[in-house]
């Protein structure tokens, strides 16, 4: 396979949370408490249930702070502070996210060949700052981020941008993701597909990888 650029999704596909939970961060409960300390730690687990509900609904990737909220209704914080609102959200000293070990190998490799990049995600506006602390952010050409665009995958709009993003035509990019179904949308508008499969099954109806490190024999870059 020959392509000029690759699109990559973000999340399970180049980085992964640090405490093993995407959403909320892995301090919600600590600065919850702090707020509000006759909370019932109990509810914690509906609370969560009820923020991935609310992220499965919208249209779009939503407002944190409508997300935290809606967590802190069923914690029985109808009415959050705005002091606690902020420190849900407040940038940390260090990241909250890591990238899998064979990231900024194979990026570099990419990058090494030629290969123009770009971040296609489903996500919050500071993703391009998470990239910048964890010392990546130079591997890409720029980022097509959901709360930006406009719109979520599998939307075209999406993978428009990625591939505007680095200038090449959509059959020629190699559009990587961790969900087959993003994937499978991806290749039915043009674009080359890949999943990636770390830990989960390969899918029968798209090509797949279980590592980063494939890419290189993949796009035959040896």
């Amino acid at each position: 396979m020959i392509v000029r650029a690759v699109l990559f999704d973000s999340g399970d596909t180049l980085l992964r949370p640090i405490g093993g939970r995407w959403n909320p961060r892995f301090d919600f409960e600590q600065v919850v408490l702090r707020h509000a300390p006759d909370v019932d730690a109990s509810m914690f687990p509906a609370a969560f249930a009820e923020g991935q509900t609310f992220l499965d609904n919208a249209a779009n990737t939503p407002d944190r702070d409508d997300y935290h909220r809606a967590m802190l209704r069923v914690l029985g914080v109808s009415e959050p502070s705005a002091d606690l609102l902020h420190e849900l959200d407040r940038p940390l000293n260090r990241p909250v996210v890591e990238p899998f070990p064979d990231v900024r190998r194979s990026l570099t490799e990419l990058r090494s060949a030629g290969v123009r990049m770009a971040v296609v995600s489903d996500s919050w506006p500071n993703l391009e700052a998470i990239y910048r602390q964890l010392g990546l952010r130079d591997f890409f050409d720029g980022f097509a981020i959901s709360t930006i665009v406009g719109c979520r995958k599998p939307d075209p709009r999406m993978y428009r941008a990625g591939s505007d993003i680095v200038r090449v035509v959509p059959a020629d990019c190699l559009f990587v993701d961790d969900d087959p179904a993003l994937v499978s949308a991806a290749m039915s508008l043009g674009y080359r597909g890949v999943t990636i499969c770390r830990e989960a099954e390969r899918p029968d109806d798209v090509p797949s990888i279980e590592s980063l490190d494939e890419l290189r024999g993949l796009l035959a870059l040896d």
